[in-house]
């Protein structure tokens, strides 16, 4: 059954909000972090895992947590084999266009709402915690995690911070125009207003402060490879966010701006198609992360005329989109840690499953998975949300097949998936 189907018991409902006591049966419960399997039940105790194994009988509520204080919903699980939920770390909400003038003109209502409507689309794909790195803000979160809106857990960056005639900068050469400022970038320049902006991200709940250090697809007016921001402007913001214990994400492709970034203190490499052997032994000497983005590339590449891109982005797209699988490629030969991101904008946000497709041709079924959660949950900085082990989030998904046996369970979207959110089912197609 889907979303919309008012027969299904599951379907988004009741939203968890606080945390569920729980036990799922009959499962099979794959820990990614080893790789084992343990097969039987869990309880979960307030929306943590707190037992795996073969579990007595609990006392039980009716349907909810309201039901009564200290009982346990029952789910029998049918065999399926239970991971942690995904964790998609470059991820857009407000990412209601394919960028550029459009974006910065949409109204603050629409791009919300349609925010909404992609991260309920997300968390039914088995996307349980999203890092979303260009916009969102607390207001957003706090609904998300007051059970409000139907959604993944949410970390944001605020506003992306752009140089003039950056990656961030809309503005195209020939326009005339004073907008340094829209729902997902920022224009600022230089050390002392670096040093302020990163300051009010983190006053206002940002989780990871992200910039601009190269070229990107979808900006009009800065070639793709040439690094962005002087080394004493990417310091400064790394100094200001490791003080409040954040980190910085820093778009980048070319192997000179990745090294221009890393050595200035970015932890988390965002798409990175465009480096060599060199730069992926500096991301890995330097214990940063490297998020590849494999499904924007590809959808842009199919589906990008209809969605908006620019002539001029479409030919950057094509720079750049062979390059992707290679860079994985490279990035794990010199022990770097691979995580998992899709960056899809406007009408392209459905093709996220198609992100693990592509990640497949490249990674290991069980490389593939520990991608998006425990590498993934390690560069958030909540190993918990990567792995089953007993005080971990029991934010899980289930599939009919092992992901280890059959990888295309992962994002074949025939085959039903049940998704729980802090012990709580919030979606169930079986």
């Amino acid at each position: 059954m889907r979303q919309g189907d008012s027969t299904h018991p599951r379907a988004f409902g009741p939203r968890p909000g606080r945390g569920w006591n729980a036990v799922l049966r009959n499962g099979r419960f794959l820990d990614p972090e080893t790789g084992l399997v343990v097969e039987g039940d869990m309880r979960i105790e307030n929306g943590e895992i707190a037992e795996i194994g073969e579990i007595g009988a609990v006392a039980r509520t009716g349907a909810s947590p309201e039901d009564g204080p200290g009982g346990y919903v029952e789910t029998d699980l049918g065999g399926t084999t239970v991971t942690p939920g995904l964790i998609d770390a470059h991820f857009h909400a407000y990412a209601a266009g394919m960028g550029g003038i459009m974006m910065a003109t949409r109204t603050t209502s629409f791009v919300v709402i349609n925010g909404v409507n992609r991260l309920s689309a997300a968390l039914r794909r088995g996307f349980t915690t999203v890092r979303d790195v260009a916009g969102g803000d607390i207001g957003l979160q706090q609904a998300i995690e007051r059970g409000m809106v139907d959604a993944p857990h949410y970390l944001f960056s605020g506003r992306v911070l752009s140089q003039t005639g950056g990656h961030g900068d809309v503005r195209p050469a020939e326009h005339d125009l004073h907008a340094g400022c829209d729902h997902t970038h920022e224009v600022v320049d230089g050390i002392d207003a670096l040093r302020t902006a990163v300051r009010e991200r983190l006053r206002t709940g940002s989780h990871v402060i992200k910039i601009m250090a190269s070229g990107g697809v979808i900006s009009p007016t800065d070639p793709l490879t040439v690094p962005q921001y002087s080394a004493e402007e990417i310091a400064v913001v790394c100094e200001e966010a490791g003080r409040r214990g954040r980190y910085v994400a820093a778009h980048a492709y070319s192997a000179e701006a990745v090294i221009h970034a890393v050595t200035n203190g970015v932890r988390s490499v965002e798409h990175g198609n465009l480096i060599d052997a060199e730069a992926a032994r500096v991301i890995a000497d330097n214990g940063a992360f490297l998020v590849p983005t494999l499904a924007a590339y590809d959808a842009m590449r199919r589906r990008g005329e209809e969605a908006g891109l620019s002539p001029v982005g479409r030919e950057k797209n094509a720079e750049v989109l062979g390059a992707g699988q290679q860079a994985i490629r490279l990035a794990r030969e010199a022990g770097v840690r691979v995580g998992f991101g899709t960056d899809l904008m406007g009408d392209l946000e459905d093709e996220q499953l198609r992100g693990i497709e592509l990640q497949a041709q490249v990674l290991e079924p069980l490389e593939l998975l520990r991608s998006m959660t425990v590498e993934n949950a390690a560069l958030i900085q909540d190993p918990g949300r990567g792995n089953l082990a007993v005080g971990s989030a029991a934010d899980l998904v289930a599939f009919r097949e092992d992901p280890l046996e059959d990888v295309s369970v992962l994002w074949d979207q025939t085959r039903p998936r049940v998704v729980i959110q802090g012990g709580a089912v919030v979606w169930d197609e079986r």
